[in-house]
Order: C-alpha cells, then sequence, then structure tokens
C-alpha cells in the first residue's frame, strides 16, 4: 500500500450534473477513508464532487475494473449508476471496445456503448422485497407508510441500493431539501435511503427530483431513474420504458422483462489533475 502523503492523480467525470473525482487505483494501491473522501468532495476546499469513485483491480475474473464508491459525506454506498456510465465509457476507451464489464460491491453491471456517444449499462436486477431494500420490519413496498410533508404513499426499490419514490402532481414544488432528509433518515430504512420526487408527464416520459443519502439534492441519479420507472410501472403508471427528466438531463430507462434494468445516457470528462498531499493527509485510511 502506498503512503497516503503520496500526490495523487484524479480525473473529475460527470454523468448529467452528477459529478465525481475519479482516482484510478489499478497500479498503484490506495485507499481513501471516510475523512479523505470528505475532503475531497468539499466543494470549497475540496475538489468537489457528489462522490469519490476509487477504481481499482477486479476481484471477479469476468470484470475489467473494480468501482468503489464513497458519497461526499464519507461513507461507503453499494451503487451508482452515473459513476458506472462514466466508469464503464473510461474503460472502453481504454480497451478500444464498445464494451465493459465493471465490478461493484453490489455485483457486475454489463456496459455496451451506445448511439451518439452514450453508453448504456445494465444495472442489475430490480427488487421490490422488503428484505432487499432494506427495510427494519416486514411492509407493503408498493405502498409505504411513510408520510413526509407532499411525499406521500412511496414505493420502496432497490437496485444495488435502496430508495422511496414518491409520485408527486409537481415535482419541482416540492422542498426536497426540507423532505429529502426527513425520508432519508426514517426508521423504516436501517442503511438510509435515496429519495425520488418524481412527476408522471406521459406514458413514456417522468420529470424526476431527487435527494441522494449521503450526498444531498443531485443534479442526477441514474439508480433513482431505474428505480422510478420501475417503481411508476409497477404502480400501472407508464409502461416499462421511459425517459427521466433530471436536473441535468434526460436518461432513457427500459425495464426489461427479466426485471434487470438498462439504463442509457452521457458521460463527460471536466478536467484532470492531482490530489495535493496536504489533502491527503486530512484523517486515516479506513476512518
Amino acid at each position: 500500500m502506498y503512503p497516503v502523503m503520496t500526490p495523487v492523480a484524479f480525473t473529475k467525470m460527470h454523468g448529467l450534473g452528477n459529478d465525481f473525482v475519479v482516482v484510478d487505483a489499478r497500479h498503484r494501491p490506495i485507499e481513501f477513508g471516510a475523512v479523505q473522501a470528505r475532503a475531497i468532495a468539499d466543494r470549497r476546499t475540496g475538489v468537489g464532487c457528489d462522490q469519490v469513485i476509487v477504481i481499482e483491480p477486479p476481484v471477479n475474473g469476468l470484470a475489467d475494473a473494480f468501482m468503489r464508491i464513497r458519497n461526499a459525506d464519507g461513507g461507503e454506498v453499494e451503487a451508482c449508476g452515473n459513476a458506472a456510465r462514466c466508469i464503464a465509457g473510461m474503460i472502453m476507451r481504454e480497451k478500444r471496445s464498445g464494451h465493459a464489464i465493471i465490478e461493484t460491491v453490489a455485483g457486475l453491471l454489463d456496459a455496451e456503448s451506445a448511439d451518439d456517444d452514450m453508453v448504456s449499462v445494465d444495472m442489475g436486477r430490480i427488487s421490490f422485497d422488503w428484505r432487499d431494500i432494506p427495510l427494519s420490519d416486514p411492509a407493503d413496498t408498493l405502498h409505504l407508510d411513510i408520510e413526509a410533508g407532499p411525499l406521500r404513499d412511496g414505493v420502496a426499490v432497490n437496485i444495488g441500493n435502496p430508495h422511496a419514490v414518491f409520485f408527486v402532481d409537481d415535482s419541482e414544488a416540492v422542498p426536497l431539501e426540507i423532505f429529502g432528509p426527513i425520508v432519508e433518515r426514517n426508521p423504516l430504512f436501517p442503511e438510509l435511503t435515496n429519495v425520488e420526487a418524481a412527476e408522471i408527464v406521459s406514458n413514456d416520459r417522468i420529470r424526476l427530483r431527487v435527494w441522494e443519502r449521503g450526498v444531498g439534492l443531485t443534479r442526477a441519479c441514474g439508480t433513482g431513474a431505474c428505480a422510478t420507472v420501475a417503481a411508476a410501472s409497477r404502480r400501472g403508471l407508464i409502461g416499462r420504458n421511459a425517459e427521466v427528466q433530471l436536473d441535468g438531463g434526460l436518461l432513457r430507462i427500459e425495464w426489461l422483462k427479466d426485471d434487470h434494468v438498462l439504463m442509457t445516457g452521457p458521460v463527460a470528462v471536466s478536467f484532470t489533475g492531482t490530489l495535493d498531499e496536504t489533502l491527503l493527509a486530512l484523517g486515516a485510511v479506513g476512518e
């Protein structure tokens, strides 16, 4: 393991404004603790991002790389759809291939290049089972007994990470910065939850705003878009395919017959740089 004080190169990437500091640790092992991740993610004194992503050698021999994710609050999480597209795009460029397999804590993600320089990722099988979300007690995941202001009668979904999807008349009018944290920390969610305020625009279009667990309001959330389309389809509000309009732009979501969810959207590189050793020295690895 290299010492924490050694400067580390990074790439700043984003998917529809959901932004990441990406560190490649495949050839030079390094691990960020929670304190360091928070320092890097700070938008005033660090680089600034929603998540810090560390690319590591894969454990599964089928995968091209392992993607480790820390939210802006330093907590490690299982999945991030926009980050998966970004890392898949990076790996495909390296391989000069239209296909990549990304390993995460939640499992393997199969990715392919798509039209208009987009990337499609199979985000895996979605679940509505209360034990998979997970919930602290058995509950009807199609009609959650939770209420926070205009957020009522939600749907609990797991797509590698937990989500609580609420259907509203006007997503723009929901003060998600007030009620999102209340739902996020509801005792029903022992691992906390992401929170979606979804407005059905038509049979194949949704306007979505997301309060992301450990991050806050975010311009885009890929797993949130996947969870919302599946939840809306299960409620009979839309079909199984839809465009999801997030603050940062559009994602195309397909809920396949095998319950896997396919997400398609853009990726972008903003800039590259080096993390200063003073930033890396904050906190100990593993905190």
